[in-house]
């Protein structure tokens, strides 16, 4: 817990700097999926404030698969992997990206595209594999072109065989290395609570609680996100 008086809010930066609990995240360090919800946390409450950064994203990412149901097992399968190196082969020419994962994601590349297991669709003789289509989020680029540019993509990888592929999720989108925004994300905090400490005049200061949670994310528009650190703000009189 950290008391932030009317003149001296900033040195909660010094605090805000040390996390090694962030650190620890493995989460926090690569690529990950952004939903439109926050993000579970175990003591999460909804009633402390989320003052952070909001960016654009990285990516937008859209959920595909690839079905067949061609009778025989061998052959059937080979055409879903065989499209998926088509995929692979294509997605440069279209400027996208293709990966995998639930939560953080992995580059998709011929020397992994095996590892992708195939399930059942639900019909005899059938299966499916699912990954990620994402396009960059950089220039003018943003959520609405990128999905007209994954449609596009999706559209032009030919079948093989009886394979097919088809968007199966919508639009998220994705943040790389979220804990590198730490020191901006505690900027905020900090300006926040300075404004805090001022509103409540030199007899009253602000305890912060919460600051060595890890970074966490929430989708913030089409093609943005919010980085945030989860707080509670208390003011209390000063000694």
């Amino acid at each position: 817990m950290t008391r932030v008086g009317f003149a001296s809010a900033v040195a909660v930066l010094g605090m805000l700097s040390a996390a090694p609990e962030a650190l620890a995240q493995d989460e926090g360090l690569g690529e990950v999926i952004v939903t439109a919800m926050r993000r579970e946390a175990e003591d999460y409450s909804a009633e402390m404030p989320a003052v952070g950064l909001r960016r654009k994203a990285d990516f937008a990412v859209v959920g595909v698969s690839i079905a067949g149901d061609t009778r025989d097992q061998a052959q059937r399968q080979s055409e879903i992997y065989d499209m998926i190196r088509a995929a692979i082969a294509a997605a440069p020419r279209a400027g996208v990206q293709l990966a995998y994962g639930e939560r953080t994601l992995q580059a998709l590349t011929l020397a992994n595209y095996r590892e992708l297991s195939l399930h059942g669709d639900g019909r005899p003789d059938s299966q499916r594999t699912s990954f990620l289509v994402k396009v960059p989020l950089s220039g003018a680029m943003d959520a609405q072109a990128a999905q007209s540019s994954i449609t596009a993509f999706v559209k032009s990888v030919k079948p093989v065989g009886r394979a097919l592929m088809t968007e199966t999720e919508d639009l998220t989108l994705s943040v790389v290395a979220p804990d590198q925004y730490r020191g901006a994300v505690a900027d905020a905090i900090a300006a926040d609570a300075r404004a805090m400490a001022a509103r409540v005049g030199p007899d009253y200061g602000v305890e912060i609680e919460g600051l060595s949670r890890p970074v966490e994310w929430a989708r913030a528009g089409l093609s943005d996100v919010l980085l945030y650190m989860p707080y509670k703000l208390v003011v209390v009189p000063r000694r």
